[in-house]
């Protein structure tokens, strides 16, 4: 090692960013620190599937959806370095092992990285960083996955809030964060080092190749977040407030998997959003919508921040001995798009065709399985965990114990929604159902929602024939929601 550095000692020693679910280059707290320090930048990021923090229990890996999404936001990030000089490397493994390795390879004097209020990957970023103190590596933590730190929000208990209205208010009293940072116009770039092949990580489908409808709605990437970002502020986001809960109109920013993934940072999106607001009055009760909806992502976050197995057990305790029903076939039923209910199958079909389900579906689709069923929420948690490109480690888990009513903040019990009702209203032509659900398209506006209310000769002037080309209900609205009030009425006494 020292003939290495005598070798190398009329150059700088070079310093590493370690990229981690931030992967773009504007708003980098880390990448902004090691550029302005002048030293040869090299840039990594780790395909960490070996670190005992990051296995169950303790954590998951990523759903097959998402891991489609990372290998396209790696090489976006990788197109956005080579642009201004740099290059991502790609290595697999223990985070610990590689980026001490690396550093020892690299003679690097610091490394840097932005911190992810996580317990599990807090607690390998401190294995890192204690692996660099052997070395000699300075360590650079910086801020950048949340709004607020979880630690300066807590109550006279010491513990994080658990009600939503109370969380905002306090987030929103603690004034804006800090504005964004501009992203390097050049970087310089470290010494030539080995990567990994992206495709060699096998994050994509092959055979089967399911991913056709995630490529046809998508485009991963920080240039892509930043253009709907903007194209929505610039109009998109008027009667978003009234709007965003219609299934048939494109009224939503459709920014979480582009957040989920780092491509844009929450705090790029208050200021943009507020700067919006400021120049727009006429949009400032559409923006605080948005606002609010951002506040429930950094909610849920901090949520996990105190309940890393949020995933895994009942935020309410009282949920523990929930009398839940294993029934295969109507959960099968659910994923498939074939309930016989349309709202929730065109929910479904849109969630395994584009990665993702609109807000108001979510909920309505959850709650049939946890109550019209009575099926575990922790199943379809982790069929969501599987099919969205935007599953975060918070918002779903967090989503789904509310719906369940066992989470924080949670829907009352008794809020059982009907999905023919929910379809009326929020899908009131039928354009959504159909659009998901093309074997009901010639169906009437008025029965569309409901099928198996339409006469004979609809069905037949439809060429809908229930039981064959599309399914009878699998439960009945009625007795499954008696039979749901029951069973929580029960659990709750």
């Amino acid at each position: 090692m020292a003939s290495r550095i005598a070798n190398v000692s009329d150059q700088p020693r070079p310093c590493i960013v370690w990229f981690r679910d931030d992967l773009r280059l504007s708003d980098h707290p880390a990448l902004h620190a090691a550029v302005e320090s002048g030293a040869p930048v090299i840039c990594v990021y780790v395909r960490d599937d070996d670190s005992a923090a990051l296995q169950p229990p303790k954590a998951r890996p990523l759903g097959a959806a998402s891991q489609w999404w990372l290998a396209q936001s790696l090489r976006a990030l990788a197109a956005s370095l080579a642009a201004i000089g740099g290059a991502l490397v790609l290595r697999r493994g223990k985070a610990v092992d590689v980026l001490a390795g690396l550093a020892r390879e690299t003679t690097a004097s610091a490394i840097y990285w932005n911190e992810i209020a996580i317990a599990a990957h807090v607690e390998v970023a401190q294995d890192v960083a204690d692996a660099m103190a052997g070395l000699d590596v300075a360590v650079h933590r910086c801020r950048g996955d949340l709004l607020v730190n979880p630690t300066a929000i807590r109550n006279k208990d010491g513990r994080g809030l658990r009600v939503f209205t109370p969380f905002w208010k306090r987030v929103r009293s603690l004034g804006d964060p800090p504005a964004p940072l501009p992203a390097p116009t050049s970087i310089i770039a470290g010494p030539g080092i080995a990567s990994d092949d992206l495709a060699d990580w096998r994050l994509e489908p092959i055979k089967p190749d399911w991913a056709g409808g995630l490529r046809e709605t998508w485009t991963p990437g920080e240039a892509a977040a930043r253009s709907k970002l903007d194209g929505f502020l610039d109009g998109g986001v008027l009667g978003y407030a009234r709007d965003r809960d219609r299934m048939d109109k494109p009224a939503t920013s459709r920014l979480s998997p582009h957040l989920r993934f780092g491509e844009i940072s929450p705090r790029q999106i208050w200021h943009a959003a507020n700067f919006a607001s400021d120049r727009q009055s006429q949009l400032s009760g559409d923006i605080a919508k948005l606002m609010s909806e951002l506040g429930w992502r950094e909610f849920c976050r901090h949520l996990l921040y105190d309940l890393p197995d949020l995933h895994r057990h009942n935020l309410q305790s009282s949920f523990d001995d929930f009398p839940w029903r294993q029934d295969d076939g109507a959960f099968t039923a659910w994923c498939k798009g074939r309930t016989g209910y349309p709202i929730i199958d065109a929910g479904m079909r849109e969630l395994w065709f584009s990665g993702v389900v609109h807000n108001r579906v979510r909920m309505v689709v959850a709650s049939f399985l946890v109550k019209h069923l009575l099926i575990d929420w922790r199943r379809g948690e982790q069929w969501f965990w599987d099919t969205l490109v935007d599953a975060d480690p918070g918002s779903n888990p967090a989503n789904w114990q509310w719906v369940a009513g066992c989470g924080a903040d949670a829907a009352p019990y008794f809020r059982v929604f009907n999905p023919v009702l929910q379809g009326e209203k929020f899908d009131p032509a039928g354009d959504y159902v159909r659009r998901w659900v093309p074997e009901l398209k010639e169906l009437p506006n008025r029965i569309v929602h409901a099928p198996w209310t339409a006469t004979p000769l609809e069905l037949r002037d439809a060429g809908v024939v229930l039981g064959e080309n599309y399914p009878q209900p699998i439960v009945d609205h009625k007795a499954a929601r008696e039979r749901a009030l029951k069973a929580y009425a029960t659990t709750r006494n």
